[in-house]
């Protein structure tokens, strides 16, 4: 497989894979006869117990060149020092992030993020991390123990993650191209950050449109575009008839070959012509499908 490929099945940066193959002479690649690099296939589950290991803190000097036995022994020493086994980092404090929302302790906030991000896919960040975490401050927020700008403060410092964290998957993608909207009336655009990094993840093209945009607007640029698909994003706050009829205009103005799906946690049921998905490992299957 190309590097970019390897980079998206096994989840680690294609910067990362060329950093260790130059420093430790691993992911090795083959030269087809065209002269073109390509890895095998074989090198996806050792890269995958090298990232574990590096989640329980070893240095990549000392996983990287290390043979598969000795990658086991880390990883087993690792394990046999927690009482759960834990294969990836565990979440921050909530307490501790709470805090530092409250007091809008930016550093605070991201520092444990970050660390996360660096460490963890783009689906496991955001599932076991990102998502948990947006689901506390909403109810906190319900509780009155939080308020409006605390959550704005949150969804802007994570959009600016989100934003920078796609970049060089936005820059390394060839695939399919994915147009991204909310529903006219949506104020809550980080949903769709967190879909937009997903497909982007997955190899596949990004137009981000955004919030407020017309259906009709981007039905147009679906066709302009020769999307592939059009992925919409619609929050608890929008949930309802109106939003199932929205989406059901939306698919009645693009292209039979066009594909619409919709996610998030105020997503209308299935209808004709239209996905739903709401996990983000399925997005990301769904995403690389295409």
């Amino acid at each position: 497989m190309s590097i970019g490929a390897l980079s998206r099945t096994a989840e680690i940066s294609v910067e990362t894979l060329r950093t260790w193959e130059r420093r430790y002479g691993y992911p090795a690649p083959e030269r087809k006869a065209s002269g073109h690099r390509v890895y095998p296939l074989e090198s996806v589950p050792r890269l995958r117990r090298i990232a574990q290991a590096l989640a329980f803190g070893h240095r990549a000097r000392e996983v990287v060149p290390a043979s598969d036995a000795e990658i086991t022994a880390l990883l087993e020493a690792a394990a046999s020092r927690s009482t759960d086994h834990p294969l990836v980092p565990r979440p921050p404090n909530t307490g501790e992030l709470m805090a530092a929302i409250r007091h809008f302790d930016a550093k605070a906030l991201m520092r444990p993020l970050l660390a996360g991000w660096a460490r963890l896919g783009p689906v496991e960040f955001l599932s076991q991390w990102v998502a948990p975490l947006l689901r506390e401050v909403g109810e906190r927020w319900a509780r009155g123990e939080l308020e409006i700008r605390h959550e704005h403060f949150v969804s802007e410092q994570l959009g600016d993650l989100l934003r920078t964290g796609r970049l060089p998957h936005d820059e390394r993608a060839t695939g399919s191209l994915v147009v991204l909207a909310t529903l006219p009336g949506e104020e809550h655009g980080l949903g769709l950050q967190m879909a937009a990094l997903i497909i982007a993840s997955a190899g596949r093209r990004v137009c981000y449109v955004g919030t407020e945009v017309p259906m009709t607007q981007v039905a147009t640029i679906a066709h302009e575009l020769r999307a592939a698909a059009v992925g919409i994003s619609v929050s608890q706050a929008s949930r309802g008839r109106a939003s199932a009829s929205k989406v059901a205009s939306l698919r009645a103005a693009l292209p039979a070959k066009t594909a619409l799906v919709v996610g998030g946690s105020g997503a209308p049921r299935a209808a004709e012509g239209v996905h739903v998905l709401q996990d983000l490992s399925r997005l990301h299957t769904w995403a690389a499908s295409i």
